[in-house]
């Protein structure tokens, strides 16, 4: 009995074991069941989610491709919205310009229609014409050979001289045209003259005017001159800026140099040099330094006096200066430091003459030519280099103006600038003053007037100026105002084909008709 409780106990307790092995194995399936189930939910939930979103962005990247498709169309459309007006445009203005031309073009065709007319009108009236002058050359030769009892050949070589005057007539205001036509010629022809005024003139200024011959003590200087090896003639020519001609002449050299202001420093130094006898490189350079100060100071001082001379205040030192350099510069043989003072002294008694300012029309006339101390080392014409030193140094500009004017090449501003050009021509046109002597001078005028009286209808002339103008009188019955043109033309081809004279000849043709009556 007891043991068959303890088997059913036994057995009791195995089923209990298995069951509750079951229940427990049974749950944990229902737990991993409930896992799995809330994990698939959770996955199938983000799928959906994923979906959902996915969907929605590609909503968007639709919509986004959607827009991005309209707005290219719609600019596609615009553009050509765009070109289509465009062409619109050109072709409604292309069409106004054809309507335009069409319009000239009919014009056009009426006027040439007109003026077709009109000639041919023309050319009839033409026709009427040479007819009726035909008649009339008949009529009248009929009635010369009737009244004057002229043959044809006679009647011809009438009319042929009326043609020759005519024809000469003709020619004269042609020659007038052309000579307004021809002023580019006027550059070449002044360059002609200026190169033979220095052909006639270039030996005789170069022996004079560019070279100062030195006298030494004895021959024995030129070799101290000279140096071993020439060193110091080389240290002069260097320091002084001239050429030194040391050649066979007894007891002489020269000094060569266009610009006169160095010649003087040179001829300075050579002399200090010569008297002192210490002849070497080093000394060359400290006697030429004590030279330049020396003419420097020189140069100042005729400037000084010649302001003085005249009452002339204010100038700049530089203009000073510049006016005392005139005194080594020569023009045509005449100084041109004293030519400034005569110009002065003659522009100044014009001017009081005329109740002008005299101080101021001497200051002008004595700075007008200040330029020429200049021409060695800036190019260009003496006058205007003048007036630009005169402008930079605080002159006035009606003194400027003079200078600058005083050769007419810019305009006369002031009644001062021809004032200081008549000046200026007085005082170059002086017999004697520019290398010229009274026997020269009476020939030369002479020669002009006989030159003029030789031509047909010359009542009076008058050579004016020192010979540079011919003032020519005509009588009006036999010369006209186009011939009188012609006249002055052959006169001046004459004069320069018969005559040697520097610079220019001016020939003026006056012609005058008068007319008086009494009354009574």
């Amino acid at each position: 009995m007891q043991w068959l409780l303890a088997l059913l106990s036994g057995l009791f307790a195995g089923g209990a074991a298995v069951w509750v092995g079951l229940w427990i194995r049974n749950r944990k399936n229902q737990v991993t069941l409930e896992r799995a189930r809330l994990r698939a939910e959770t996955l199938l939930k983000e799928a959906e989610t994923r979906s959902e979103l996915t969907i929605k962005e590609a909503e968007v990247k639709a919509k986004e491709v959607l827009a991005e498709a309209r707005g290219e169309a719609e600019r596609e459309i615009r553009e050509l919205k765009r070109e289509f007006a465009s062409l619109e445009h050109k072709l409604q203005e292309r069409e106004t310009t054809l309507e335009k031309r069409v319009e000239v073009f009919e014009r056009r065709e009426s006027e040439i229609g007109r003026r077709e007319q009109n000639l041919r009108e023309r050319e009839a009236m033409l026709e009427e014409k040479e007819r009726e002058r035909q008649k009339l050359i008949d009529e009248a030769q009929r009635k010369l050979e009737s009244v004057a009892g002229l043959t044809a050949h006679e009647a011809k070589r009438l009319l042929l001289d009326e043609m020759i005057d005519q024809a000469r007539h003709d020619a004269a205001k042609h020659i007038r045209l052309i000579e307004e036509e021809a002023r580019e010629e006027a550059d070449r022809r002044a360059k002609r003259v200026v190169a033979i005024a220095i052909e006639r003139l270039a030996g005789d200024f170069v022996a004079e005017r560019t070279v100062s011959a030195l006298t030494l003590p004895s021959d024995d200087m030129k070799g101290r001159i000279i140096g071993r090896e020439g060193r110091n003639i080389r240290a002069i020519e260097a320091a002084t800026g001239v050429d030194i001609i040391v050649d066979d002449t007894p007891e002489t050299v020269v000094i060569s140099c266009h610009n006169p202001i160095r010649r003087e420093i040179a001829r300075v130094a050579l002399e200090r040099l010569i008297s002192d006898g210490r002849i070497h490189p080093g000394r060359i350079e400290e006697v030429v330094r004590k030279a330049e100060q020396e003419v420097e100071a020189a140069v100042r001082e005729a400037g000084q006096r010649a302001l003085i001379e005249l009452g002339v205040h204010g100038v700049h030192l530089e203009l000073v200066k510049l006016l005392g350099m005139l005194k080594y510069r020569y023009s045509y043989g005449q100084n041109a430091l004293a030519h400034s003072i005569e110009t002065a002294f003659i522009c100044g008694a014009m001017a009081a003459e005329l109740g002008l300012n005299e101080r101021q029309a001497r200051r002008a006339g004595l700075l007008h030519d200040i330029g020429k101390a200049l021409t060695h080392e800036v190019e260009g014409s003496h006058a205007l280099i003048g007036a630009e030193m005169a402008r930079k140094f605080g002159e006035s500009a009606k003194i400027v103006n003079a200078i600058a004017a005083h050769h007419e090449e810019v305009k006369a501003e002031t009644i001062l600038a021809p004032l200081v050009d008549a000046a200026d021509a007085l005082s170059a046109a002086r017999p004697g003053a520019r290398r010229e002597t009274i026997e020269s001078y009476v020939k030369r005028v002479e020669e002009l007037e006989q030159i003029a009286k030789s031509f047909a209808g010359v009542e009076k002339c008058f050579a004016m100026q020192a010979g540079r103008e011919l003032r020519i009188m005509v009588e009006p019955g036999k010369v006209s105002d186009d011939e009188s043109a012609l006249l002055a033309r052959e006169v001046a081809r004459r004069i320069e084909n018969e005559m040697t004279y520097p610079g220019q000849v001016r020939v003026t043709v006056i012609r005058e008709t008068r007319a008086s009556e009494i009354a009574r």
